[in-house]
C-alpha cells in the first residue's frame, strides 16, 4: 500500500505573510441592501442583513414580478440553476438562452441585453461581480459551455473591450488541454480578489485527459497571473502522494464549484473534487492530493497556506462540492475565524480558516477494503467527532425499504432482489461482481449550493438528500474501472420518483458552529401523488437557503414546486408558495429603491433531479 504519514501531513510547515487582525467577518451587504455575489458577501455566507420580512408579515409575501427567460424565438425549454447579483437597483441574470440581462430590480423592466457570439451559454449556476475601479467600469464575468471566460460592462452592456479579445479569454489553453479534444467548461461563477478573476473548470471522468488546475487572471486585460497545480508535479510539496506512474496527465482533481475569498487576509479557499475516474483508484495508488481537498492560498500569488483533505483516495464521487462557507465561531471565549467545508458525504468540517486546523477533533476510523481488481483503498476516513453526518450513511434492506404504500414497497423489494443488490455500510465501496445500494449517492448528501449562515444565532443552516445509488463496477475499453449504470443511477422508483429507503428523502437542518450540535431537522418537502397522510417525506433538493436578519430561512431547491419560508430559530415552516416549476437554484435578497424588501429565486423545472422542465422564470417576491 502507498505510504504517507497524514499526522504530519495534514496542514502546510509554515504560514504567511502577517495579515491586518480582524477576527470577526463583516457581514455582507450594505446600506443599498445589494447582493453582488452569489453568497452575497465572498465568503458565501448567504445572509441578508435585511429585516422587513419577519415570521410575523411572512405569510403576507405575494409576486411582486416575474421576468420570463426564454426568447419569442426560442425553439425549445432550456433549464437553469442561476443566481441573480443586485447592485445599486440593478438585478443581472444569466439566461440559458445565451443572454445576459440587466432588469431593474424594483420593477423588472429590462434595462438591456447582451447577446453572446456563436452558441456561447453562461455558467448555468451563476455569475461574479467585479466593482470596477479609476479607470475600468465595473463587470460581469462568467464562464460558458464551450470554455471561455466573458467580461460585460455593466454600463454598456456589451462585452468588456480591453478583456482578453474583445471581452473573451480562451480558457482551452495547451497547458489545460493537453492535445485532448475533450468538453472544458465552466459550470459555477469564478472567484472574485481586488484585481483577479479565479476560475476552475469541469473535467472527463478519464484516468488521462483535461487538467484540472486553477488559475487567476488580470480582471482588467485577460492576463494570466498565477496557476495552482491541483496534482502536484515533481519537487512540489504532495507529489509523493501519487505513484510514480499515476500524476502523469492526470484528469479530475478540479473546482467545479464555487471557490470563496478571505477579502481582509487575501486568502482565496478552492474546494477540489476527486480525481478521475471517481470511482476506481487502482491506477493511482495513495492519497491522492489534492483530491477532495480544501486547499487555502494566497490569493495574489496562487502560492498554497495550508490544506485539509476530507477524503482520502477517492473512489465514491464524493467531491467537496459545497462553496466553503467563511464564518465565525465563538469557543472558550474567543472569537475563532473559521471555514466551514462539506463534501457528499454530509459531513462537516469546521476548521479556523487562517490555519487549517479543525475546530472540533477529527477522528481516522478504519472503513471497509476494496476487493476491485487493482483497487487499494485507503484504510482510514476523516471523520469530524461532532456534528454527526447530515444524510443517511447506509441501507439495510430488512429494516430499511420505505413503506409509504404497500405498493410502492414491494416495488423496492423487487428492484432488490432482481438487482441482487446488498447492503451498505459507512464508506462501503463499489464492487465489481454484484450491486450495492449506498448512501449517499452520487447526488449527495448536500450539493453544489452549500449552505447559508445566521451570525447573529451562529446556526448553519443545510439543505441534504437521502437518494441512494445503484452501482456496480465494470472494466471499461480505456483500461480503467467505472460505474455500469451511469452517474445518475438511483435507488428510486424512475417513474414516480419515490426513493425505495425510509423517508426523510431530504432534510434541512441547523448546526450550531460554536458547540457542533445539530439545533434542530425538518424534512424539507412533500411528495404530492402519494395519500395525504404520508405526503411529508421529504424531497431531493438542488440549490441553498438564504438566511436573513429578521430570523427567516427562505430555500426553494425541492422537486416539488415549492419556495418555503421557515423560522431560522426553531426549524418550523412558516410560509409555502407553489410555483409553477421547480426552483433547482438559490434564493436571493435585495433592497429595491422604493426601499422594500425583495426576495428573488429562479424556478424553471430540470436538473438531474429530473423535475419536469417547464419554466423559464424568475419570481421575485415582496410584502403588499
Amino acid at each position: 500500500m502507498w505510504k504517507w504519514n497524514l499526522r504530519s501531513h495534514v496542514f502546510s510547515a509554515g504560514l504567511f505573510v502577517v495579515f491586518a487582525a480582524s477576527a470577526a467577518a463583516a457581514l455582507p451587504g450594505d446600506n443599498r441592501g445589494d447582493w453582488p455575489n452569489y453568497g452575497n458577501d465572498r465568503g458565501a455566507m448567504r445572509y441578508s442583513p435585511l429585516d422587513e420580512i419577519t415570521p410575523a408579515n411572512v405569510t403576507s409575501l405575494k409576486v411582486a414580478w416575474t421576468y420570463h427567460m426564454k426568447p419569442a424565438d426560442a425553439t425549445r425549454v432550456a433549464t437553469s440553476e442561476t443566481t441573480p447579483l443586485v447592485v445599486g437597483d440593478v438585478l443581472y441574470l444569466g439566461s440559458p438562452y445565451g443572454r445576459i440581462v440587466a432588469l431593474d430590480a424594483t420593477t423588472g423592466k429590462e434595462l438591456w441585453v447582451c447577446k453572446l457570439p456563436g452558441n456561447e451559454r453562461p455558467a448555468p449556476r451563476g455569475m461574479a461581480y467585479w466593482p470596477g475601479d479609476d479607470k475600468y467600469a465595473p463587470e460581469l464575468l462568467f464562464g460558458t459551455n464551450n470554455g471561455k471566460l466573458i467580461a460585460v460592462n455593466v454600463k454598456t452592456g456589451k462585452l468588456a473591450d480591453g478583456f482578453g479579445e474583445h471581452g473573451v479569454v480562451n480558457l482551452r489553453t495547451p497547458e489545460i488541454m493537453r492535445g485532448y479534444d475533450k468538453n472544458y467548461a465552466l459550470t459555477s461563477p469564478p472567484g472574485i480578489y481586488r484585481n483577479l478573476v479565479m476560475t476552475g473548470g469541469s473535467t472527463p471522468e478519464e484516468s488521462r485527459s483535461v487538467s484540472g488546475d486553477e488559475r487567476a487572471w488580470d480582471v482588467r486585460t485577460g492576463k494570466l497571473i498565477w496557476t495552482f497545480h491541483s496534482v502536484p508535479r515533481p519537487g512540489e510539496f504532495g507529489h509523493d502522494t501519487w505513484p510514480a506512474d499515476g500524476w502523469q496527465e492526470r484528469s479530475g482533481v478540479n473546482v467545479w464549484n464555487m471557490m470563496t475569498v478571505d477579502d481582509k487576509r487575501g486568502i482565496a479557499y478552492l474546494p477540489f473534487g476527486g480525481p478521475a475516474p471517481d470511482r476506481w483508484g487502482g491506477d493511482r495508488h495513495g492519497i491522492n492530493l489534492f483530491g477532495n481537498a480544501l486547499v487555502a492560498v494566497d490569493a495574489n500569488t496562487g502560492k498554497r497556506l495550508w490544506y485539509f483533505q476530507t477524503l482520502h483516495h477517492e473512489i465514491w464521487d464524493w467531491d467537496l462540492d459545497t462553496p466553503p462557507m467563511l464564518l465565525d465561531v465563538k469557543k472558550d471565549g474567543k472569537i475563532i475565524p473559521a471555514v466551514a467545508a462539506m463534501n457528499k458525504s454530509a459531513y462537516l468540517f469546521l476548521l479556523n480558516r487562517i490555519t487549517g486546523k479543525p475546530n472540533n477533533p477529527v477522528k481516522e476510523i478504519p472503513v471497509p477494503a476494496s476487493y476491485v481488481t487493482g483497487e487499494e483503498a485507503w484504510p482510514t476516513q476523516p471523520v469530524p467527532v461532532k456534528p454527526p453526518p447530515l444524510a443517511r450513511q447506509s441501507f439495510t434492506a430488512a429494516t430499511d425499504v420505505a413503506t409509504v404504500t404497500p405498493e410502492h414497497e414491494a416495488f423496492c423489494k423487487n428492484l432488490i432482489a432482481t438487482h441482487k443488490l446488498h447492503d451498505s455500510a459507512p464508506f462501503s465501496p463499489l464492487t465489481m461482481d454484484s450491486q450495492i445500494a449506498r448512501f449517499p449517492g452520487s447526488g449527495g448528501g448536500p450539493e453544489w449550493g452549500g449552505g447559508a449562515f445566521d451570525p447573529k444565532l451562529g446556526y448553519f443552516i443545510v439543505n441534504t438528500n437521502d437518494m441512494g445509488s445503484i452501482e456496480q463496477l465494470e472494466k471499461k475499453k480505456e483500461g480503467f474501472w467505472g460505474s455500469t449504470t451511469g452517474p445518475d443511477s438511483f435507488f428510486i422508483d424512475e417513474q414516480k420518483h419515490l426513493m425505495c429507503q425510509t423517508p426523510p428523502w431530504g432534510s434541512l437542518y441547523a448546526v450550531n458552529v460554536n458547540t457542533g450540535e445539530i439545533v434542530w431537522r425538518t424534512t424539507l418537502g412533500v411528495t404530492d401523488s402519494l395519500p395525504e397522510g404520508v405526503r411529508n417525506t421529504g424531497r431531493p433538493s438542488l440549490g441553498a437557503p438564504l438566511a436573513t436578519a429578521s430570523g427567516l430561512t427562505f430555500i426553494g431547491a425541492t422537486d416539488d414546486s415549492r419556495f418555503r419560508a421557515f423560522d431560522t430559530g426553531t426549524g418550523k415552516e412558516i410560509w409555502t408558495y407553489k410555483l409553477d416549476a421547480s426552483a433547482h437554484a438559490s434564493p436571493v435578497s435585495y433592497r429595491g429603491s422604493d426601499s422594500k424588501q425583495y426576495v428573488a429565486v429562479v424556478a424553471t423545472g430540470g436538473s438531474f433531479l429530473r423535475s419536469p422542465a417547464v419554466g423559464d422564470s424568475l419570481v421575485v417576491f415582496g410584502l403588499p
